[in-house]
């Protein structure tokens, strides 16, 4: 006959093992599962930031095209020789200014179609050496045939398309094998194809974009087009090869789900990919094995512990298993917690066993996911000069307050300020740009601090944004007399110029009777920043 120590303690010892394992089996589900979302989470993320910046650096390049095309299309008044030249004349300084102010560009054109005019070509202006542009002799087209729409694809594809279109990379002969991507439109008068205007971007400004964008120790980022085919591979060299050169498209990078697996070259790999506003695909790939390799070792430890737990419980009273069970009630709750995205808790325990393994294990591992995370987050949106939200930070901040204002606009209370240094060139040329960062900075702490309640945002080289809510909204107009004030003060004692601060401001208060977006709140405030520019230029004027 068993004692009733043996049947307690056999009891015991059975719910023991039932719930060690029970509580194994659910944090092995919960460690891999949570680290899958986590690997997901971070490939989305790093994803979403690289589309938003080659984004922006391709529709930069499609605005300035555009707005080339239509000033071209608006001022042309007739195909003879005089009018033609004239135009192209007009076409040339316009264009010169859009150029100036859009990054990356490497040359830009206006190629007129010899069919229309064999004497006026248009013109070709090339930025080699980052300096300034220069006029280039413009590439003779009349010994091509112009109807075969693999040679000169910067001029016959958008010909015979008749639409703008982006030109995936290709060698530019003109430029000692210079590989670019260009954008390029096509100009018609009265329904006739008169030319293409273009930009052509260095290639390698690209690659730089992509190859910033990095996951773990072997991840990394890649381009192609829609159907799959590469356009940039940081680890495979493109530019030497024949188009059956290049490596096939791994059937999983086809799939339509965002989030898709792969093999290459033999390895597993995990990817996410979004889709850019030129038709190029963004990928985000990373290893398997790295991705894995966390929550694997995580599920050793859990093992291990629960095994420890087992044994101890067969040793110890229920009392102790009454201290077990304390620690491993809190450490689910954190796990729960962990697995909303929440990972301020606190676990006490600390023993000097299995569950105070378990517990140590998973508190740091909370802890470097918060710091992974913070990190991430603050490389994703704040600006390293000025340590300001960045252009990133500035574009999610406006998307989330479309959202929140859409339902009811009439009640939206806030306004738009934006911030352009002046004279930045100028200490950069004379003074380099070290002072240069110096006077931006400078300019950056004054804005933070008269607008010490609004976020501040650096959305472009020398532009600051400013979203005004609440008593900064009420107080603007006392705000910006306090800027210009302060920065007179500081003018009059600076000794250097980097140390002046010499800002154009421009406010706009959103008003939903006009504004069907807050990006139009946006520009309004840039249309009355440039208004106080040129105020401020004229004010300067010797003849003023």
């Amino acid at each position: 006959m068993h004692s009733l120590r043996t049947k307690i303690s056999l009891l015991t010892v059975g719910i023991t093992v039932v719930a060690v394992a029970v509580v194994a089996m659910l944090s092995v589900l919960f460690i891999r599962n949570t680290e899958h979302h986590k690997s997901e989470q971070l490939l989305l993320l790093l994803c979403e930031t690289g589309e938003r910046n080659l984004d922006y650096y391709f529709s930069s390049v499609e605005k300035s095209v555009k707005k080339v095309s239509a000033y071209a299309e608006k001022e042309i008044r007739g195909l003879d020789t005089d009018q033609l030249e004239e135009h192209t004349e007009k076409v040339r300084e316009y264009f010169d200014e859009i150029a100036g102010k859009t990054n990356g560009v490497l040359t830009y054109y206006y190629r007129i179609d010899p069919e229309v005019s064999d004497t006026v070509k248009g013109f070709w202006y090339t930025n080699l050496d980052g300096t300034d542009f220069v006029e280039h002799e413009v590439t003779d087209i009349t010994k091509y045939d112009t109807a075969d729409t693999s040679r000169l694809v910067w001029f016959t594809v958008p010909k015979f398309t008749g639409t703008p279109v982006w030109l995936p990379p290709y060698k530019t002969d003109s430029l000692k094998d210079v590989k670019v991507i260009s954008y390029n439109i096509p100009i018609f008068y009265r329904g006739r194809f008169v030319g293409v205007v273009g930009i052509e971007i260095d290639h390698s400004v690209m690659a730089e974009q992509v190859e910033s964008i990095k996951l773990y120790r072997n991840g990394y980022a890649f381009l192609t087009n829609a159907d799959g085919s590469l356009i940039y591979h940081p680890r495979i060299d493109l530019a030497d090869m024949q188009p059956e050169q290049i490596p096939s498209t791994p059937a999983g990078l086809l799939r339509e789900s965002s989030y898709t697996t792969y093999t290459f070259e033999g390895m597993e790999k995990e990817a996410m990919w979004l889709p850019l506003s030129n038709g190029m695909r963004l990928y985000v790939s990373v290893p398997e094995q790295e991705t894995k390799g966390e929550w694997q070792q995580l599920i050793w430890y859990v093992l291990i512990a629960a095994a420890g737990v087992l044994v101890l419980s067969i040793l110890l009273t229920q009392l102790i298993m009454g201290r077990v069970t304390k620690p491993l009630k809190q450490l689910t709750e954190a796990a729960k917690l962990a697995d909303n995205g929440d990972y301020d808790f606190a676990l006490e325990y600390s023993g000097r066993d299995e569950v105070g393994t378990l517990t140590n294990t998973f508190k740091r591992m909370a802890g470097h996911m918060k710091e992974h995370i913070s990190d991430l987050n603050r490389r994703a949106y704040v600006d390293a000069l000025t340590s300001v939200r960045n252009k990133g930070a500035f574009s999610s901040f406006v998307e989330e307050m479309q959202g929140k204002i859409s339902e009811q606009p009439e009640t939206a209370e806030f306004a738009v300020g934006l911030f352009d240094c002046d004279n930045l060139k100028t200490v950069n040329d004379l003074h380099g740009h070290d002072k240069g960062d110096l006077y931006l900075k400078s300019a950056s702490r004054l804005i933070c601090k008269v607008f010490q309640h609004s976020p501040v945002f650096r959305i472009g080289g020398d532009e600051f944004a400013v979203i005004l809510r609440g008593g900064d909204y009420q107080n603007r107009e006392g705000l910006i007399a306090d800027f210009e004030r302060i920065s007179a003060e500081i003018n009059a004692s600076a000794n250097n110029p980097w140390e002046q601060i010499h800002v154009a401001a421009g406010i706009a208060v959103y008003d939903p009777e006009q504004d069907l977006s807050v990006m139009d709140t946006v520009r309004r405030a840039d249309k009355m920043m440039y208004i106080n520019k040129r105020r401020r230029k004229g004010k300067a004027s010797p003849d003023a």
